[in-house]
């Protein structure tokens, strides 16, 4: 049974920040880490002490964690970054919201010559006769330690403390990756030992000259040498907290953590089964779930549905029902109904690359441009001409609008075949309900409700979150990209509602917008008219599905610099080479340029690891490995070096997805570099790697290939909260005499989910109680006798 650990956090906005900068502002954006590894990096939002950024992520982490922390900085061009304050999170803090955390949370105080990160792999037994007692504590290894020494490393060295004994390991020189494999013993008396003491083992950097920096401490409580119970460990992972006068201000977040346990597909196939061949069951499912996780309902059904080939029926169903129980047409689709969320995640998840092939040219050229653009004669600079600015400003919307509006609806051979199906099935459910002549427009406004309003109008407004740009807008094209994603809901309107609101000084652009009635009209008329069969949805949706992940896909393509490692040897930092990189389902492939001739190709078969390397290796940020294995056995690897952390972790994601299920993976890697007979990282010349790899641990993304066990997984999650209400309705259904556990023909919908989910409880259950395993350490160390973990500095 595998493990599934996702952790989904947003960083929403900051309020009240300090401003680090001359101009009374601050220029902030937040690093996120988890166990102190940088996995993802906000835009810049420049000159802003209360900044917006709204920015989402899922990390999938197969291996857990055990500490998230956010930190906030103060971007200068000119010297390194200011650092205004962070938050810090524990793995435990986090599990116990079972909605998840959301809510504003103050900063803390960050010193950065202080900043502990890494962990520590430790062994302690106790060793008792009649007159003394000897506390034995094997100090194996350490791993990704904080550098204090200029050259990026330090020079570790650990002390074991009990009550007033204590013993040190030897010194480790420049790695920040030491093997000590030393056993330190303190001879106790046993009036001294009680099964309330600490152990601390501590962890410094020596100094020839001044005093040793501290890199971290880690706690092991006496009472696990009594009991010897692992499991009792997992709550001793600790990180100091502080509490913040609210003076560095705050972020809101929002933070949540999944963890299951996911059975084989065998188990899911009765649930999926259910969900495919009686419709009703859908309506089940959205009456026992609330409406804040009707959204993450709403993707994973799609994705279920996507992977049946039965998207097009699944979306008809929810549409149809949203129809027929809708009794006035201005009111249609609303609502945060199953069936809107649906339809705006089934566009996103088809419909990512249309929607970059249409608007990116556009995005491009108005953040190119910078034009001061402003209709609101309240906002309009004093110092400027308001004629002026008004007269400029018509002019540049008219012609970005006209632009973005062309694109549209000269797209239409550009559309997924599968949305315009779906849109097709849409048009004609709600043709069949309101087919009044006073009514002739809804079929058209249901329509372009999701296409302009849902999804090309926020796309406008917030490029960045929807990767259409790597940076958020500044404050001048925000307010550009603002006007226009208001003028294409007018469009998105049908030009209905122009002249209803209390923005009048948008009507310089209501004459355009209303020209363009006709010609989106005529847009949605040929973006429906798609001969399709809806007997055969599923063959269309399946051929999409198909094309979408078939193996010759590009996943991803870009410049990146590779290391140079043939010829004379050059200095490392001057070694890297611009390249193009490309990456599909079979290969990883490299050349000078786009067009040019590939220089080479590495089968994705052939990855057996995608990992960081250490800053300290080249003295270059960013860079990753990607180590591959020949036929022969022979083990190769290829530096790459990134242009930033965003960068660095999207390939490694993305090389990681598309190398997931190779049978030859590594357990542990280098994460330095092999100079003069060692290695950088820990010094030594073994091949054996000092750090355990990652290769399960990947970034959620709109493209990932669909996974039905997990998919599944959350739908029997959702529909274990609502049993209760199952059973009622299955007890109304069939009497309180009836045997829900046991699934009839004829039996209620209810009563089958509830006997479904019942058999999954049970199948868990039985899994967890046979699978239980210990948990290993890094290196090939041998499993000693005594208890042996892996400890969090703090």
């Amino acid at each position: 049974m595998a493990k599934n650990t996702s952790l989904y956090f947003r960083i929403v906005e900051g309020r009240n920040l300090p401003a680090k900068d001359v101009s009374g502002t601050s220029d902030p954006y937040c690093i996120v880490k988890v166990d102190n590894e940088v996995v993802a990096r906000t835009a810049t939002v420049w000159k802003n002490l209360n900044p917006f950024w709204g920015e989402e992520y899922t990390l999938h982490l197969p291996m857990g964690f055990h500490t998230l922390s956010f930190h906030v900085m103060d971007e200068d061009t000119i010297g390194h970054d200011d650092v205004i304050g962070k938050i810090t999170l524990c793995k435990e803090a986090i599990g116990s919201q079972v909605k998840g955390l959301d809510s504003w949370l103050n900063l803390t105080r960050v010193d950065p010559d202080e900043e502990v990160q890494g962990e520590i792999h430790l062994s302690l037994e106790l060793l008792k006769d009649t007159e003394k007692i000897i506390l034995r504590c094997e100090v194996i290894e350490a791993r990704d330690l904080a550098p204090r020494d200029i050259s990026g490393t330090s020079d570790p060295f650990a002390r074991v403390i009990f009550n007033n004994h204590s013993a040190e390991s030897s010194i480790i020189k420049k790695t920040r990756f030491p093997h000590w494999g030393e056993t330190l013993e303190l001879e106790l008396d046993p009036e001294e030992l009680s099964e309330e003491g600490t152990v601390s083992v501590e962890v410094w950097d020596w100094d020839m000259v001044g005093k040793n920096d501290f890199l971290g401490k880690a706690y092991l409580y006496i009472p696990i040498l009594y009991d010897q119970d692992v499991q009792k460990l997992s709550s001793d992972y600790l990180v100091s907290s502080f509490v913040s006068s609210g003076k560095l201000g705050a972020l809101r977040l929002k933070v949540r953590l999944v963890e299951d346990q996911i059975l084989p597909s065998l188990y899911y196939q009765p649930l999926i089964d259910l969900l495919v061949e009686d419709s009703t069951a859908l309506t089940m499912l959205e009456e026992v779930t609330t409406v804040e996780s009707r959204q993450d309902v709403a993707m994973t059904l799609v994705k279920i549905y996507l992977g049946q080939g039965l998207v097009v029926p699944f979306l008809d169903y929810l549409n149809t029902r949203e129809v027929n129980h809708t009794t006035d047409p201005n009111t249609l689709f609303r609502s945060n109904s199953l069936a809107s969320k649906a339809m705006e995640q089934f566009m996103k998840a088809v419909g990512m690359l249309y929607l970059h092939e249409v608007l990116k040219p556009i995005i491009n050229r108005i953040f190119d441009e910078k034009k001061y653009i402003e209709l609101d004669p309240c906002k309009i600079d004093l110092n400027l001409s308001e004629a002026e600015v008004r007269d400029s400003s018509v002019e540049m919307l008219q012609s970005y609008l006209t632009s973005i509006i062309e694109s549209i609806v000269g797209s239409v051979d550009q559309c997924p075949p599968v949305m315009r199906v779906a849109f097709k099935q849409l048009h004609k459910r709600v043709e069949e309900q309101f087919a009044e002549p006073e009514n002739e427009d809804v079929k058209y406004l249901a329509i372009s409700g999701f296409f302009f309003l849902r999804f090309f109008a926020p796309a406008i407004l917030t490029p960045k979150l929807f990767q259409l740009r790597d940076q958020h807008a500044d404050t001048r094209t925000s307010r550009t990209l603002l006007l226009l994603a208001k003028a294409l809901q007018s469009v998105g309107n049908l030009g209905l509602q122009l002249g209803h609101g209390k923005e009048q000084w948008m009507a310089p652009l209501h004459p355009i917008i209303l020209r363009s009635v006709a010609s989106v009209k005529d847009f949605l008329d040929k973006l429906i008219d798609i001969d399709h069969d809806i007997g055969k949805a599923d063959n269309t949706t399946e051929l999409v599905i198909k094309r979408k992940f078939q193996r010759s896909l590009t996943v991803k393509e870009a410049y990146l610099h590779k290391y140079k490692t043939e010829g004379p040897q050059l200095l490392s930092r001057f070694a890297f080479k611009k390249r193009y990189f490309r990456l599909t389902s079979e290969t990883l492939s490299y050349a000078k340029t786009p067009d040019w001739q590939v220089h080479s190709s590495v089968p994705v078969q052939c990855v057996c690891a995608v990992e960081r390397v250490d800053e300290n290796a080249f003295q270059l940020q960013n860079v990753m490995q990607v180590i591959t294995q020949d036929n022969d056995g022979q083990l190769h690897t290829m530096y790459i070096q990134c242009k930033n952390v965003n960068e660095l972790n999207q390939w490694l994601s993305a090389i990681r997805k598309v190398s997931i299920y190779n049978e030859r993976m590594l357990p542990s890697f280098h994460p330095g570099a092999y100079r003069s007979g060692k290695w950088t990282c820990c010094l030594q010349a073994d091949l054996t790697g000092c750090s355990r790899t990652h290769s399960a641990v990947t970034l959620g993304d709109w493209s990932d290939p669909l996974d039905p066990d997990v998919e599944t997984q959350t739908i029997y999650k959702q529909l274990l909260q609502g049993r209760e209400k199952l059973r009622s309705v299955a007890k109304q259904s069939c009497g309180a005499e009836c045997n829900v556990q046991l699934t009839k023909p004829g039996q209620s919908v209810a009563a089958r989910l509830l006997a479904v989910i019942l058999d999954l409880e049970q199948a868990h259950t039985q899994h967890r109680l046979g699978s239980t395993q210990p948990e290993g350490g890094w290196g090939q160390h041998p499993a000693p006798m005594q208890l042996s973990f892996r400890y969090s500095l703090s």
